[in-house]
């Protein structure tokens, strides 16, 4: 009975440590995730601004008189926050339109978008005239996680309209202010 007892303590002992070396592999898994998805946000990011820059770049190529500026004019890895909201402002004679992002409080989330993302947001668009009668057109943005690769998207919660956040949909938003 007694030689149980000590078997028992022994298997017990066994199953902790074993319990224990498994939680450090999958400490391990988690950190390496939390360092993949640090870098994936940080790229979306520049993604976004480069899309941003590429819109601005487009159209001041095409004006002969004035110019669309983009601030912040680069993106920087430094400036880029993980715990703060983010954004870009692209302004033609005080027309805006103004991405704002943060991060998810999750590493991926399906909170407000059905499909996965790790960045959430805003595009708003406006002018003087829409602020005297405060209005300012807002959609949603995510950067969304898919199997088919990971994207930008834009969504319009009035219309339930979606798409992918690329320059004909910066050229459509800017339409609409000018």
């Amino acid at each position: 009975m007694a030689e149980n007892r000590v078997q028992a303590a022994q298997n017990r002992l066994k199953r902790l440590a074993e319990s224990i070396d498994s939680l450090s592999e999958k400490d391990e898994s988690l950190m390496r995730y939390m360092r993949e998805m640090a870098a994936l946000r940080r790229a979306a990011a520049a993604e976004l601004h480069s899309i941003c820059a590429g819109f601005v770049c487009s159209v001041n190529t095409l004006l002969t008189r004035g110019t669309v500026t983009l601030d912040p004019p680069e993106f920087s890895q430094a400036g880029f926050r993980e715990d703060l909201p983010n954004l870009i402002q692209m302004n033609v004679r005080g027309r805006i339109l103004q991405v704002e992002y943060v991060t998810t409080a999750e590493l991926s989330s399906t909170e407000d978008f059905r499909i996965p993302y790790t960045l959430e947001g805003f595009v708003r668009a406006f002018n003087q005239k829409l602020l005297d009668k405060n209005l300012i057109e807002e959609q949603l943005i995510f950067y969304t996680l898919e199997r088919s690769g990971n994207m930008w998207r834009f969504f319009d919660a009035r219309t339930y309209r979606s798409g992918p956040f690329e320059q004909e949909y910066l050229v459509g938003l800017m339409e609409q202010i000018i």
